[in-house]
């Protein structure tokens, strides 16, 4: 899709292991709204979760200033963590007590923007021929790291490193990371799902990125996954100015 300055698409696959798709993903560029989604829980109650976070952020006015947006942005994503919450209680004779989902959010007006997240889907700004990861993973294995207590390669191997700490649905307070930067001309953004990012090099991001048009992008990180494994869904929205 193209609005204004910025263009934008979006894709999500199953991949070759997972029977459903929990993952969902927003692609808003006439509101300058991006956001992508991965639901937990198993079931039925993963794909509830993404859809739900989706379908409440795409439901937002967004008006004022970005402050007044980000704010907005906030306050809905703790109610849909407190709807989580409550659709726990009427599904009943599940092996998992879980039922909720990553997200990360990218809002874009006048010159600056914002990302909100909480989880291990990523936000990634390919700006100058370089490659930075805007958002930190919220996971055992960056809590390790964080604590000085391992290398990223020793973090990696730990059990139970790749469990999340925060999460929509996963406990009664949300705690939502916020980063908030000023935009450059030929910024490129990349929302994906751990799905699409693990086992990629920082390289294969950047060649991608490096790309003209956002399908393109998308056609050049989903090829790479799909000639693979692809054990997990996998998603991604790929904003271009």
């Amino acid at each position: 899709m193209v609005t204004g300055h910025w263009r934008s698409a979006g894709r999500t696959d199953p991949g070759k292991v997972r029977r459903r798709n929990e993952d969902a993903y927003l692609d808003c560029p006439e509101r300058c709204l991006w956001a992508v989604a991965d639901g937990m829980g198993g079931h039925q109650a993963g794909d509830l979760a993404s859809q739900m976070v989706v379908g409440a952020l795409n439901g937002l006015a967004l008006e004022g200033s970005l402050d007044e947006q980000v704010r907005e942005v906030r306050q809905c994503l703790h109610w849909v963590n407190r709807r989580l919450g409550e659709a726990l209680t009427v599904v009943v004779g599940r092996a998992e007590p879980i039922m909720g989902s990553t997200v990360v959010v990218l809002l874009v007006r006048e010159g600056r923007a914002a990302c909100i997240w909480a989880g291990d889907s990523r936000c990634y700004l390919w700006r100058g021929k370089r490659l930075f990861q805007l958002t930190r993973d919220h996971s055992l294995r960056e809590q390790l790291i964080d604590q000085g207590r391992y290398s990223s390669e020793e973090a990696g191997q730990q059990p139970g490193a790749h469990a999340l700490t925060r999460a929509l649905g996963g406990d009664e307070t949300l705690r939502l990371e916020v980063l908030e930067f000023r935009v450059m001309p030929g910024d490129t953004f990349l929302l994906c799902s751990d799905g699409l990012y693990q086992g990629q090099s920082d390289e294969s991001l950047s060649k991608a990125l490096s790309q003209a048009q956002p399908p393109r992008a998308l056609e050049f990180l989903f090829d790479k996954v799909l000639q693979g494994r692809a054990p997990d869904n996998l998603t991604g929205v790929v904003v271009r100015q």
